[in-house]
């Protein structure tokens, strides 16, 4: 997760607009993406809700990155055991229904949740199951872009770096060369 710096940076529109989308298409009032750390849930974006996170040991999506390869849905949170108690729940934002989809990188791991959330019960058809893993992957994209941009910025200031250390030899051997050069043309 921390190879992609991500956790606690600035809202961006690319995130709020998948957002915004999920709501829609799952015709869910909240939507979010979510980032799992050691110890909270973060939201990249969320639509519907203020919150900016929540712990880790009551959300919904700390659960959902364990199996990585399916969408997680809660249909009515008040009748499952893992959640019927939780703060989530009984309070505002008064969680229901639950669906998310693991954010899952190339190599395999589950960084988080794009989830859409109601305060009642609800399901999801197969169209719009689809729809929020394809928003999932193109959050996932995004993420690669982030990251791929940070390495390369990286290496383009350790080059331009290099290369102001390769000008100063130069300009210092130029110097060196030219002095006893002089002094042979002078002889």
């Amino acid at each position: 997760l921390k190879e992609y710096s991500i956790l606690d940076s600035l809202p961006e529109k690319e995130y709020d607009d998948i957002t915004f989308l999920a709501s829609e298409i799952c015709q869910a009032p909240v939507s979010m993406v979510t980032l799992i750390d050691e110890k909270r849930q973060w939201f990249k974006s969320h639509y519907g809700v203020e919150a900016q996170e929540t712990e880790r040991e009551i959300a919904f999506c700390a659960h959902a990155i364990n199996n990585p390869e399916n969408i997680m849905v809660v249909p009515d949170s008040r009748m499952d055991e893992r959640f019927q108690k939780t703060p989530l729940v009984l309070n505002d934002p008064n969680v229901v229904f639950y669906a998310g989809v693991p954010l899952v990188n190339p190599d395999g791991y589950a960084l988080g949740t794009l989830c859409v959330i109601d305060n009642k019960p609800n399901a999801l058809n197969e169209l719009q199951i689809r729809a929020l893993k394809a928003l999932s992957r193109q959050v996932m994209k995004l993420f690669e872009l982030r990251k791929n941009s940070s390495v390369l910025k990286k290496t383009v200031h350790e080059l331009e770096a290099k290369n102001r250390g390769l000008d100063e030899f130069v300009r210092v051997a130029a110097h060196d060369i030219k002095s006893p050069l002089a002094s042979i043309t002078m002889m």
